[in-house]
C-alpha cells in the first residue's frame, strides 16, 4: 500500500495547486511537470502513488472493495493532482502561448529561475555526495543539454509511433528538467498528436493515451527502485538533469528556427536590436524566491 495513504483522506487545495503549478509547466515545450513536482515535495508522493498501480489494485478493483483500492492507491491525492493540472492546461494554456509570443524573453527567464533554484535546492537533499553521486549529476546534465541541441526526427505516421510517442513523453514528464512536448517536438509528433485532439481522431488519442499509461506505470516503479536503493546517486542524477535543462530554457538564443543556440545577452542585443537584461534578471530572481518561498511553505522533498 502507498505509505501514508490513511493519512490523506481528506483533498487540500495545496495539492490541487501543486497540480495547477505542474499543468502550467507541461504547456510550455522545454519545462516539466516533474520539476514543479519536485519543487513542491509531492514527486517521492506521486511516483508510490502511480506505482500502487499493480496486481494488488487490480485485485481490489475485480473484488469491487473500491474504497480499499482507493485508499491502496492514494486516490484522493491523485484526483486532485490531475484536477488541478486539468484546470491549469484548459485555462492557462492560451495566456502562456500568448505570452511565449509576445514576451518570450521574460517568460523564459521566469522558468530559468525556477529550475535553477530547485536544482540548486535538491542538492541540499542529496544524502552522501559520493564520486558516483558526482558522476551521476554530470552525466545526466550531460543527456539534458544533449537532448536540447538534438536534430528533430520524424517517425513513421502510424498508430505505432503514436503509442511510442506517448510512452516516451510521459516518462519525460516523470523526469525533472526533461520536458515531454519537448521530446514530442524531437521525434516529429507534435503537431500530430495536437492535430489529433484538435478533429478528436479517437483512435489515435486512445493509442497515445495507452502509450503514456504504460510508460507511466512502468517508468514510475522503475523510479521508485532507484530511489529506494540508490536514492543518493538517482537524486544527484535527478539534479543533473534539471541543471542541464537549464540550456532549453536559457532565454538569449540566437540562429535559425529550430537550431536555436544559447547566446551571451550582449550578443543577442547586438544582433535583435535588445535583450531586456534588467527585467529578465528581475524575473530570474523572483523564480529563486518563488522556490524558496515554496520549499518553505511545503516543507521541502517528501521521503
Amino acid at each position: 500500500m502507498v505509505e501514508g495513504a490513511s493519512r490523506h483522506h481528506s483533498l487540500i487545495p495545496g495539492v490541487f495547486l501543486r497540480g495547477v503549478l505542474m499543468g502550467a509547466a507541461d504547456i510550455v515545450p522545454g519545462v516539466s511537470g516533474g520539476t514543479m513536482a519536485f519543487i513542491t515535495g509531492i514527486y517521492h508522493r506521486l511516483l508510490a502513488a502511480v506505482s500502487a498501480v499493480d496486481p494488488a489494485f487490480a485485485k481490489l478493483v475485480l473484488a469491487r472493495r473500491w474504497r480499499e483500492a482507493w485508499i491502496y492507491c492514494d486516490g484522493a491525492f491523485l484526483l486532485t493532482l490531475l484536477g488541478g493540472i486539468a484546470v491549469s492546461v484548459f485555462s492557462l494554456a492560451r495566456l502562456i502561448t500568448h505570452l511565449l509570443e509576445t514576451q518570450p524573453l521574460l517568460v523564459w527567464s521566469l522558468f530559468f529561475g525556477l529550475i535553477l533554484g530547485s536544482a540548486v535546492t535538491l542538492t541540499r537533499h542529496v544524502d552522501q555526495w559520493s564520486a558516483s553521486a558526482v558522476v551521476g549529476l554530470l552525466l545526466a546534465a550531460a543527456v539534458a543539454a544533449g537532448i536540447a541541441f538534438a536534430p528533430d526526427m520524424a517517425l513513421p505516421d502510424s498508430s505505432v509511433s503514436f503509442f511510442f510517442a506517448g510512452f516516451v513523453a510521459i516518462c519525460a514528464m516523470i523526469l525533472p528538467g526533461v520536458s515531454g512536448s519537448f521530446l514530442l517536438v524531437l521525434l516529429g509528433m507534435y503537431e500530430r498528436v495536437l492535430t489529433a485532439i484538435e478533429t478528436l481522431d479517437l483512435l489515435q488519442i486512445l493509442v497515445f493515451a495507452a502509450g503514456a499509461g504504460s510508460g507511466l506505470l512502468v517508468f514510475s516503479r522503475l523510479l521508485n527502485l532507484l530511489l529506494a536503493r540508490y536514492h543518493a546517486i538517482t537524486l544527484a542524477s535527478l539534479t543533473g538533469f534539471l541543471f542541464g535543462s537549464l540550456t532549453v530554457v536559457w532565454p538569449w538564443k540566437l540562429g535559425d528556427e529550430g537550431a536555436m543556440q544559447p547566446a551571451m545577452p550582449g550578443a543577442y542585443a547586438a544582433e535583435l536590436g535588445g535583450s531586456q537584461l534588467l527585467p529578465c534578471l528581475a524575473l530570474m530572481a523572483v523564480g529563486l524566491a518563488l522556490v524558496a518561498l515554496l520549499e518553505s511553505r511545503w516543507g521541502g522533498l517528501e521521503r
